[in-house]
């Protein structure tokens, strides 16, 4: 009779509860799924997660699973490894930067000399930005309860517009030097309008960016706005700006542009090396630090991603399309259900990095293509939505089985946008879930929503 019995769920539960950590710790380590630790506390043979559960519990992986190891005393050996909460020690540098970005502009500022500018909208041109030295932050939310806007802004404007105005009337903000928007939605124009009003800074700017881009003249208007911003930015700083000062500016935000998108190219395959949210701590950290920055850390960790084992794959690969979302741990409460979040487009995701300039030897009207011609924001794709064919692209070359429609309650361009989107979508094949977000969100109620879309989908996949 064997006498030997493998720990069960529940003492690995307990196991690791007295040691200080948990099943969620487990998997930033391994660079896993909760679920797929489930599976492995439950009975399923990974010896990278085994390792790490042991580590955590402080006991060897012979003494948790004596009926696998005993005749093995070699796999019973495990390499040590630095546990870093909150993420794969890897990318816990991208995380820093999300987290402590106001830090990271104070410290830049004081290394640098240079000026730091806020700015409240992707279609702001950053090559000219980079080009007169100036840090480029953008303004986003803390996703906390305020109560300090309501004087300010309408109380039906998105969330997300009046979440960034709180960070600004909170002084969180207080060492920039300017702000600017290009023209955007109503919403984040009252956030852009009050902060100027409320929160005086040296230089603010409104860039007229067009809104009907498809218009033949488009190109044209952008680059003489352009000029003009340029223009402006050399009254501000005092300093010329040459036109290889605008070559080098391309380059800074080309090359982050290209390494991003080698990181999303390594979520196509079958067990993606990076889950949707570290991709976001990526995508949202480059809106915050110096890109030259955050350009050689990328390119120090792309090795590391490719060697990355991360286990079985989900089954189940969803895509995230619609308003402004940077809430990290909505999307690492999503992914705790087993599946992997594989690609998105929203303005805090790909469509903020997806399209290069390129140069034809007029910088200025190079980079207003760029602009006019990028993946656009709904309140722009008029009146054909071109956008859609991209979204239907990406969904087909990340193999995407769902996508979440996602939308910042009272967000007017993507409430006409999604409807239909959503048949696009479905047409192809792709169910859709509806999830209205705001500045806060109810992670259990949303985790059991999504819990009922995974169960659908995976309904599916046995039946059909």
């Amino acid at each position: 009779m064997n006498d030997l019995k493998n720990m069960t769920f529940l003492e690995i539960k307990h196991g690791l509860e007295a040691n200080g950590h948990t099943f969620t710790d487990v998997a930033n380590i391994a660079g896993v799924s909760v679920t797929q630790v489930h599976r492995v506390a439950k009975g399923s043979v990974s010896d990278p997660v085994r390792r790490v559960i042991a580590q955590c519990i402080g006991k060897n992986v012979k003494e948790i699973w004596p009926e696998y190891y005993s005749h093995n005393d070699l796999s019973a050996q495990f390499p040590k490894h630095n546990y870093i909460k909150g993420g794969p020690r890897q990318l816990n540098k991208f995380s820093k930067w999300y987290d402590n970005r106001h830090e990271y502009a104070k410290e830049w500022k004081k290394r640098t000399g240079g000026k730091v500018l806020g700015y409240f909208c992707t279609y702001v041109p950053e090559e000219i930005l980079y080009a007169a030295d100036i840090l480029p932050v953008r303004i986003l939310g803390s996703h906390e309860q305020q109560s300090v806007t309501e004087p300010h802004i309408f109380g039906m404007y998105c969330p997300f517009c009046r979440d960034c105005l709180a960070q600004g009337l909170k002084g969180r903000y207080d060492y920039l030097d300017g702000i600017m928007i290009a023209q955007a939605c109503m919403h984040i124009r009252q956030t852009y309008n009050s902060w100027k009003i409320h929160i005086p800074v040296d230089f603010h700017y409104y860039l007229y960016m067009p809104v009907k881009v498809q218009d033949p003249s488009a190109h044209k208007y952008l680059t003489n706005e352009l000029k003009t911003f340029k223009k402006s930015i050399e009254e501000w700083t005092g300093k010329v700006i040459t036109n290889q000062d605008l070559e080098q500016g391309i380059e800074v935000m080309n090359r982050n542009r290209r390494l991003m998108k080698q990181v999303y190219e390594l979520r196509k395959k079958d067990s993606p090396p990076i889950t949707g949210h570290e991709a976001m701590y990526l995508t949202a950290s480059s809106q915050m630090v110096d890109k030259n920055d955050h350009s050689q850390e990328i390119e120090r960790i792309l090795p590391l991603l490719e060697e990355r084992d991360p286990g079985k794959g989900s089954d189940i690969r969803l895509m995230i399309v619609g308003s402004e979302n940077d809430d990290i741990k909505l999307i690492e409460t999503i992914e705790s259900l087993g599946i992997s979040i594989v690609i998105d487009d929203h303005c805090t995701g790909s469509r903020y990095f997806w399209n290069e300039v390129v140069p034809d030897g007029d910088e200025m009207m190079a980079i207003a293509k760029r602009y006019v011609d990028r993946v656009p924001c709904p309140s722009k794709d008029w009146e054909r939505r071109d956008r859609f064919v991209h979204i239907l692209n990406l969904a087909e070359e990340w193999n995407v089985q769902g996508a979440i429609l996602i939308q910042q309650k009272f967000c007017d361009p993507h409430e006409f946008d999604l409807p239909p989107l959503k048949k696009a979508l479905e047409d192809q094949g792709i169910k859709c879930y509806d999830l209205e977000i705001d500045a806060t969100n109810p992670l259990g109620p949303i985790k059991i929503r999504m819990e009922a879309f995974v169960e659908m989908l995976n309904a599916d996949a046995l039946f059909f």
